[in-house]
């Protein structure tokens, strides 16, 4: 029998085991939730996204929004709200066919898109019920990785952050700026773009945003925004007011965006050639 292992998940035939518990520090379930970003339309992964939403793509046969859970899963989280837009119904179909993964699963349909922020701020219902202060986790779909979320939590709670961004030092057409503690002091637009700062702190790296954050509930409270709107500008926001807004280093993890097709051919090859932990039993 063959096994297959992806980000932390191990695959078998379509059953999914869930061994991936170390970076809790013990067995069992956290108290955390978290939010499934894949409510866009998948514009750039055309014309794999022609007749599915981008949740629903596959890589090495397995849907990425399979992969986002079972990530999750392994951390042991099991309540869990996805946004959807595009191809709304056969994201639901799909997690109705696979009884959830074993997860509690909210859908937040949006009939108008409201980009990051706003769609976060819609499910803010979800988000805030359970322990007052036990961090969330907001996750895109379209993004696998090998960033350990324990890590990542741990950093965020140690620093008393209102909201932690996992960030690596690549190329991106899209930068976001920290001082030397990571502490988020703007964004630039490229290599020579004319730096956007937010506070008084001289920026000493621009770091590429890796589309997972740790978040405080606090933060829902505080997002003002109109319907549709970022989340990196309430970052933005709160930063330039005081606020803790952190990255967290993870330049040592794999991790590859899938918003375009060689994207996603490209994370084929890597799992192919073994990026992953492959394992017989």
């Amino acid at each position: 029998m063959e096994w297959m292992s992806w980000c932390g998940i191990e695959s078998w035939k379509g059953r999914m085991w869930f061994e991936d518990e170390a970076s809790l520090g013990r067995g069992g379930t956290v108290a955390m939730k978290a939010m499934i970003l894949a409510a866009g339309l998948g514009t750039r992964l055309r014309p794999l996204t022609d007749d599915r939403p981008k949740a629903l793509v596959e890589v090495a046969g397995l849907t990425l929004l399979e992969i986002t859970l079972s990530r999750l899963r392994a951390f042991g989280i099991r309540d869990v709200i996805i946004n959807v837009h595009h191809f709304a119904e056969m994201v639901v179909d799909y997690l109705r066919a696979h009884d959830n993964f074993g997860m509690r699963i909210e859908i937040s349909r949006e009939e108008v898109l409201l980009d990051t922020g706003g769609g976060l701020k819609k499910a803010a219902h979800f988000l805030e019920t359970g322990p007052s202060d036990e961090p969330f986790i907001l996750h895109n779909v379209d993004v696998i990785s090998t960033i350990d979320l324990g890590r990542m939590l741990q950093f965020h709670r140690e620093r008393g952050a209102l909201a932690t961004l996992a960030v690596q030092d690549r190329e991106t057409s899209r930068y976001l700026l920290f001082d030397e503690q990571l502490r988020l002091c703007g964004r630039r637009a490229g290599r020579d773009g004319v730096p956007e700062l937010v506070r008084g702190y001289t920026p000493v790296k621009a770091l590429a945003f890796s589309g997972v954050h740790v978040i405080s509930p606090r933060l829902l409270s505080t997002m003002t925004g109109d319907k549709v709107f970022s989340i990196i500008a309430s970052y933005l926001r709160l930063s330039a007011k005081g606020e803790n807004i952190l990255g967290f280093r993870a330049d040592e993890y794999y991790w590859r965006d899938l918003g375009r097709p060689e994207n996603v051919a490209q994370a084929e090859r890597d799992f192919q050639n073994k990026a992953f932990p492959h394992r017989r039993p």
